[in-house]
């Protein structure tokens, strides 16, 4: 095999696939990439830890077809240190491979063909739904999956489409997310598949500068996205999701509501003196006011109150400090951030981006039941998060 490409078309596509390539792994060729030629003038590049394969094609100068397999991280350091110019591929005897570039030159130790895995069979990605809401369905939950490998079926999101309504779940057990959208799709279209959390990382980095749409289909045993001509395929998680609706709180009967800058900042100051085992911080609600306040018998302990908006008797929940943390952190980093509304400048009346400060509600009944939040005055996207407090 020989072609040529450009430095730079590659090194974009070899930062998307190598990702997903097992570092460490215990069968060894996972750590390589394929690169086979396509026609004339292009070439396929494919990584995969066989659960999750990414495959991606780019425009290059084909001299003679085949295929060659290289070490994944080791190309992609090379590539992305040479300065952007024709990069010459040319596979030697006994699969080594050289790399011209100018005044730089590299002989690569490679593995065949043959011992490569096959990759699955990509059958049609006949739904769409927009790269947009997508990726702010997998930042808004991906945090509340297990880190737990036990935890099979927890390891990942529920992602389903049913009556026009898209809705992605996770969980770990002790909180859940859950985000639901109208979508442009046939009302008869369904899907209804658990999709590990690596997939999900990986689906946002190549979709994370498309402004279209992301195609996707299933099968029995994978789930296949397309984006802009870049393949992720993944195995679907087996096993039974838990009965997320049963969480979900029916009858918290009161709100308070806060702005989310001033608690987020709040909760990382105070959280420094939280127990180290349990993260714990109590949220004292009062009228006009929440005080938050941590301790740790070794090391002290620490108060901070932040101006809420509530009416009625003190009610105290104690929380996980990092639960509340990377709720904040999200919302905080997502939430409308596509809003624009109409403002005078210079005399004309212009749309800009919202600089209003952000709202968060906490619904709750008492100290001892789940404690649902969310984004206070979110017409775009039905958000919740919902945390089971610490006994206090």
């Amino acid at each position: 095999m020989e072609f040529v490409i450009k430095q730079s078309a590659l090194k974009d596509e070899l930062g998307f696939v190598q990702g997903i390539v097992e570092k460490k792994s215990t069968i060894p060729v996972l750590s390589n990439i394929l690169i086979e030629s396509i026609g004339e003038n292009t070439i396929r590049i494919v990584g995969t830890d066989l659960d999750v394969t990414i495959r991606c094609e780019v425009e290059a100068d084909i001299k003679t077809g085949g295929s060659i397999c290289l070490q994944a991280r080791k190309l992609f350091d090379i590539v992305r240190l040479l300065e952007d110019s024709d990069l010459h591929f040319k596979k030697d005897d006994n699969d080594w491979v050289s790399l011209d570039s100018g005044k730089s030159k590299f002989r690569l130790a490679g593995v065949s063909r043959e011992q490569f895995p096959e990759v699955p069979t990509f059958k049609s990605a006949p739904l769409k739904i927009s790269a947009e809401i997508f990726n702010h369905f997998i930042q808004n939950t991906s945090f509340a999956i297990t880190n737990e490998q036990s935890r099979f079926t927890l390891s990942g999101a529920k992602f389903m489409i049913d009556n026009g309504l898209a809705r992605m779940v996770t969980t770990d057990g002790h909180r859940l997310a859950f985000i639901e959208r109208e979508v442009s799709t046939d009302p008869s279209e369904k899907v209804d598949s658990l999709i590990p959390k690596k997939a999900l990382m990986e689906l946002t980095k190549i979709a994370r500068d498309s402004s279209g749409d992301i195609s996707f289909g299933e099968d029995d045993n994978h789930i296949y996205f397309e984006v802009e001509g870049r393949l992720l395929i993944s195995r679907k998680l087996s096993g039974t999701f838990p009965n997320y609706e049963m969480v979900i709180p029916k009858d918290n009967d009161k709100v308070v509501t806060f702005d989310a800058e001033e608690m987020k900042n709040a909760i990382r100051r105070v959280a420094l003196l939280a127990d180290e085992r349990t993260r714990s911080v109590r949220l004292t609600i009062k009228s006009g006011e929440i005080a938050i306040a941590a301790q740790s018998a070794e090391e002290g302990e620490a108060h901070e109150v932040v101006p809420a908006n509530f009416a009625g008797d003190d009610v105290e929940i104690g929380f996980n400090s990092q639960y509340l943390q990377e709720f904040l952190n999200v919302a905080t980093a997502t939430a409308g951030e596509n809003e624009e509304v109409e403002k005078e400048v210079d005399g004309e009346t212009v749309r800009v981006k919202d600089g209003g400060r952000l709202q968060i509600a906490f619904e709750f009944k008492d100290g001892n039941a789940q404690t649902q939040m969310n984004i206070a005055g979110d017409s775009n996207y039905n958000y919740k998060y919902i945390v089971m407090p610490l006994r206090i």
